[in-house]
């Protein structure tokens, strides 16, 4: 009697042991990606197929990129098989062209990015369908498809023209982020000298503009005070469509603590990245070293390429670059809800936009693993499906409305090349 009484004891403990506790946060995972799919922030598969293929997607295969890396590229980080596997139900697909073309092409660049993105969705209708508003997304998921958005990454995408805002937003653009890695005639980058102090005049006027249509102002890239200066006019929620918290990793790409803290007034979110360098400090503080290292070393070595690159190596060897985590990003969404609250929280992986994305979480088939581990620490299922998607359904439906209430207000007006003009 005592050793069966013993053996269900025993047997008790492994039920609700370390491997139960797994099943049951696999579960509440698994439960709130059915109910509520992945609303993805940032992927960047447009980019891709304009430096991999230059845009001749006539015979391009999205069901399957796995065959797509090459001597010089690894394989892509999606594709539909593997986008149906990571549980997204809705993408955020990034037009982005570099900052650094003259604004000019940039605009014509930007546009060729649209085009390209809707052949891609139309060119795989069975499984992809095209979203201009909060309905079509709901629309498109009761379906069983990926409801597609466009979002612009740069305001140089719009060569300091609200006119050609309003065109790219005609063309189907929904959210633009203010900046990229360069600061311009209007707005200050986190990772560019500032010239601004946040936005100029203009500035605040590609925000409230942006406002009056619907479209998204995304404050991923931008400077802390240009984070400010829009939430100080933003008359929708913002979003930030790929970005971490500053307080967990000292990144000037991510949010800092006071920008957080004004989230639940605006009613914007942190879409929470998957890169690597912006989630783990230890890798940013390793990239950090290493780039002084090699500094230090052509210093040394001026003239000798060959010496630089063995000494180097050999610093690589004795000084292993630490590995990003799926427990590192679920970080950064503790921090977000910590200052901002649960219902400022999204996610925006940035694929195909980074070499690769944390250990479990390579490619957009990871999120049902990050999800599991939100879990795993307590989230319910409930706070699991805001994460997902319903924060930004939220966010998009609110944008959508004070859009509708300024349907009576006239654009705002600028002569031709006065904003370049005034701020030179």
């Amino acid at each position: 009697m005592i050793r069966i009484a013993a053996a269900f004891f025993v047997t008790s403990c492994l039920a609700t042991g370390p491997v139960a506790a797994q099943d049951r946060a696999d579960a509440v995972a698994a439960a709130a990606l059915e109910a509520a799919p992945v609303w993805d922030g940032h992927n960047d598969v447009p980019i891709q197929l304009r430096a991999r293929f230059d845009n001749r997607i006539n015979d391009f295969d999205f069901s399957d990129t796995l065959d797509t890396a090459t001597d010089v590229r690894a394989a892509m980080h999606s594709d539909l098989v593997r986008l149906r596997r990571g549980k997204v139900g809705a993408q955020w697909w990034s037009v982005y062209v570099s900052a650094s073309l003259p604004e000019p092409e940039a605009v014509q660049a930007t546009i060729e990015q649209i085009d390209v993105t809707k052949r891609l969705i139309e060119a795989n209708s069975d499984a992809m369908a095209l979203a201009l508003t909060a309905d079509d997304v709901e629309a498109a998921m009761a379906e069983g498809k990926i409801a597609s958005l466009m979002g612009m990454e740069g305001g140089h995408s719009i060569g300091n023209s609200l006119a050609v805002l309003r065109q790219m937003y005609a063309m189907g653009a929904r959210y633009m982020t203010l900046t990229h890695g360069r600061t311009l005639d209007w707005a200050d980058s986190a990772t560019d000298a500032p010239r601004h102090g946040g936005l100029n005049d203009f500035g605040m006027d590609v925000v409230r503009e942006m406002n009056r249509i619907g479209m998204l102002v995304d404050l991923s890239h931008v400077s802390e005070e240009a984070m400010h200066d829009a939430l100080d006019v933003a008359g929708a929620a913002v979003i930030f469509s790929h970005s971490g918290a500053r307080a967990v990793t000292g990144h000037l790409r991510n949010v800092p603590d006071s920008v957080l803290a004004r989230l639940p007034q605006n009613g914007g979110i942190v879409m929470v990245v998957a890169l690597p360098w912006f989630i783990t400090e230890d890798l940013r503080q390793h990239a950090a070293n290493k780039a002084a290292e090699e500094a230090r070393l052509k210093a040394l070595y001026p003239g000798l390429p060959g010496t630089v690159a063995a000494e180097l190596a050999r610093w690589e060897a004795n000084n292993r670059q630490p590995a990003s985590t799926i427990s590192d990003m679920a970080d950064h969404i503790d921090h977000v809800r910590d200052v901002a609250g649960i219902d400022h929280i999204g996610i925006g992986g940035d694929y195909d936009g980074m070499p690769t994305g944390p250990v479990g979480m390579e490619d957009v088939t990871g999120y049902p693993a990050l999800f599991a581990e939100l879990a795993r620490r307590g989230y319910s299922q409930a706070d699991l499906e805001k994460i997902a998607s319903r924060n930004m359904m939220r966010v998009m439906r609110e944008a959508e409305a004070y859009a509708a209430s300024r349907s009576g207000v006239a654009p705002i007006e600028y002569a031709v090349g006065a904003p370049r003009a005034a701020e030179n």
